[in-house]
Formats: structure tokens, C-alpha cells, sequence
């Protein structure tokens, strides 16, 4: 592969990566911008590929919309149930208390990739100068030369290659989907266990088939995912007990390790972390991807304001003090993102008896103190602003 210059390289097509490509394109047809992606050319090698429930917030709903990367299917969330396994303490968040059309909706990964991959298609056909490189798993990039570099290219707890600041929560998900008998429609259900959330969350397969996400020590999950699926069901109707009525069926149980993982800096240079690559979090408050998009887009309004200027005023400089500008205005939001997630996942598993009487206060106060709930809940929609 030649050399070849451009004013930003994206390294990384996951959803990421995409949604930032697309967002920077949109807003500045012209920009000369390389995204480097080691996914498949064809969207057919990647229709069997992950399909794990993702949740997103009402406010990526609202980002994505902007160009046209909605999934035709996705299952709405109008009421969370937040409650703790053998203890006080419950709250019940509404859509009808935010005034929104929805609180969250849970998409299959595959489908948001899908349907960004897409959606950065029709966009492409107005953007002379972008240029999509497909790459193989070993390809070298090192002679692409760019003035701005973003690194979007994220993976998963425990298979990233940097490790900086964070904490392992010694937990895994067993994620899957369930069959509940006589569900209620758009209903997701948080259960704090002693070993960490248990949560039940709507599929677009139907009312009663829901996704499963059951967070625990890593020797219980791998025992679960060893049990026959009736001595599964038998195990999970007891942890969760009768509230959402009868566990029927089980089904693609698999495990995924759990840990917070972030980086104190999120730009040097000329180069900016964005995404998983910048944070990686618990799914406890299913935040991950939403604060990567966040990421995506107010990055994509820094660059394109920068990189639709006359030549001569896109210096290093100038580069550099966007970047730093950027990472000023995510403080915020990243700060207050990690801050609550990491708290959550933490202390629902402490079994300490103050901590254990604590939440259920808390719980229950939250339910009695409208206000704290919603700045809660538009905390998870829409960020910090």
C-alpha cells in the first residue's frame, strides 16, 4: 500500500468508528478522511455475527437518527423495575415520568453495525475525498499519513492491549435470551443478586422472548453455562424469583468477562481515543456504547469545524488545541458516565450489612424523590450536558 495523506484517519469500522466517519462526512462532505476497518467487506459475513442485546439510550436514538443509522428492529423500553434479590427497596421508572417516547431500546449488535455500515454508504456518494480501507487482521497502517488520528478501534474487556486505569470486577455475564411465560410488554427488570446485576430486557422477537444478562463471580457463571437448560431455568427462577412470572426456555447462553478499563488522557498530539478505546465499562447501566457515540459525534462537530477551514489554518497547533478542546467539553460526561457506572456495579455486590440496608433506602427513596430519579434516568439518556 502507497503512502497516501489525509486530514483524518479513523482507525477502527466497529459502530464507533462508523457513526464518527459518518457524523464528520455529514456535517463536511469534502473532508479528506481514511477509515481503517478490519471488518469483512461484505455486510453477509458479518449477518451471523454478534448478535448480543446492546442497550441504547433515547438520546443515541436521537444521534443516530441525524443520519439515518436507526435499526428497523429494536424492542422499546417504556418501565425499568429496579429492585434487590431477598431485600427492601424497589423503584419503577417510567417513560410517562420523562415525558419521552421511550426510555432505552435494546438492539443486536449486529443490527447497529449493520445499519451503520449503511448508512456511511449513502454518505459516501456525496464525499469525494473519503476513503473506506478494508484491512486484514495483520495489515500494516503505518504508511496511511494523517494529520488527525482517531482511534475508535475498541474489543472487550480482557482482549484490549492496553491496560491505564480502571478495576476487574472478578464478575462475567452469562448473556442469552429467555422465554417468559405471559411477559409484560416493554419492561425491563434490574435485580441486584449478591454476585452482581440480573437483567431482563426486551427482544424484537416477541413480547415473551427477552434478553438475558446475568452478572456473577467467574466459578458461578461457568458452572451456569454447564447446567442443562431445565436445571438453568430452575436456577434463575430462584435467584429472580415470581415477579416476571415463569422462565420457560433458554437459549445462545455465552460469557463475557466484566471490568472498567479508561484512559486519563484521551488525546496526545495529534492523536484522540474515542469509544471503548478510550473507556470500557460494566453493562451494569448499559452505558458503553451510548457514551462511545457521544464520544463519536461531539468529536465529529470539533473536526469538521476545524477541518473545513482554509488550508494554512490547520496546524499542528491548531489540531493539537482542538483535540484538548474536545477532551474538555467530554469531561463532563465521562467523568459522571464511569463515576456512576463503576459505583453501581460495585456496590450492588457488597453483602456488608450497612451497604446492604443502605441501597435499599436508597432505592426506596429513589422512588419517593422524583426529582433525583430523573436526573438519574436523563443522566443515562442524554449525558451530562
Amino acid at each position: 500500500m502507497s503512502a497516501t495523506h489525509f486530514d483524518i484517519a479513523i482507525q477502527g469500522g466497529g459502530p464507533v468508528g462508523l457513526a464518527c466517519a459518518a457524523w464528520c462526512l455529514q456535517k463536511f462532505p469534502e473532508a479528506k478522511i481514511a477509515l481503517l476497518d478490519r471488518n469483512p467487506v461484505e455486510d453477509a459475513d458479518l449477518a451471523a455475527a454478534d448478535s448480543r442485546g446492546i442497550a441504547l439510550s433515547h438520546g443515541s436514538k436521537l444521534l443516530l437518527d441525524t443520519i439515518n443509522a436507526w435499526p428497523t428492529e429494536c424492542a422499546n423500553i417504556h418501565r425499568v423495575h429496579v429492585s434487590q434479590a431477598g431485600r427492601f427497596g424497589r423503584a419503577l421508572m417510567t417513560r410517562e415520568e420523562l415525558k419521552q417516547d421511550a426510555l432505552g431500546h435494546i438492539i443486536r449488535y449486529r443490527d447497529i453495525h449493520l445499519t451503520l455500515r449503511k448508512a456511511l454508504r449513502a454518505i459516501e456518494t456525496k464525499s469525494p475525498n473519503f476513503v473506506w480501507k478494508h484491512l486484514d487482521a495483520q495489515a500494516d497502517t503505518s504508511n496511511i499519513q494523517a494529520k488527525c488520528v482517531v482511534h475508535a478501534e475498541g474489543g472487550l474487556f480482557k482482549t484490549q492491549d492496553w491496560v491505564e486505569s480502571g478495576r476487574d470486577y472478578e464478575q462475567s455475564a452469562l448473556v442469552g435470551l429467555v422465554e417468559v411465560e405471559n411477559a409484560a410488554p416493554y419492561q425491563a427488570w434490574e435485580r441486584f443478586t449478591s454476585e452482581g446485576p440480573l437483567a431482563v430486557l426486551p427482544s424484537h422477537y416477541g413480547p415473551n422472548i427477552l434478553n438475558l444478562v446475568w452478572c456473577g463471580n467467574p466459578s458461578s457463571s461457568q458452572a451456569r453455562l454447564a447446567l442443562s437448560d431445565v436445571e438453568f431455568l430452575k436456577s434463575l427462577q430462584a435467584e429472580f424469583g415470581s415477579r416476571i412470572g415463569q422462565f420457560l426456555k433458554i437459549q445462545d447462553r455465552r460469557l463475557y468477562e466484566l471490568g472498567l478499563n479508561y484512559r486519563k488522557e484521551i488525546t496526545q498530539g495529534n492523536a484522540v481515543w474515542i469509544g471503548n478505546a478510550a473507556q470500557t465499562l460494566h453493562p451494569v447501566a448499559g452505558q458503553g456504547l451510548n457514551l462511545g457515540l457521544r464520544d463519536a459525534y461531539l468529536l465529529a462537530e470539533k473536526l469538521s469545524a476545524l477541518f473545513s477551514k482554509p488550508e494554512d489554518q490547520k496546524t499542528p497547533l491548531a489540531i493539537e488545541n482542538t483535540l484538548q478542546d474536545y477532551a474538555q467539553s467530554r469531561k463532563a460526561d465521562r467523568s459522571a458516565t464511569i463515576g456512576l457506572t463503576d459505583f453501581m456495579a460495585r456496590i450492588f455486590t457488597s453483602n456488608l450489612f450497612p451497604i446492604v440496608v443502605g441501597r435499599g433506602l436508597a432505592l426506596s427513596a429513589l422512588q419517593w424523590l422524583p426529582s433525583v430519579k430523573t436526573a438519574i434516568a436523563r443522566q443515562m439518556m442524554f449525558g451530562r450536558r
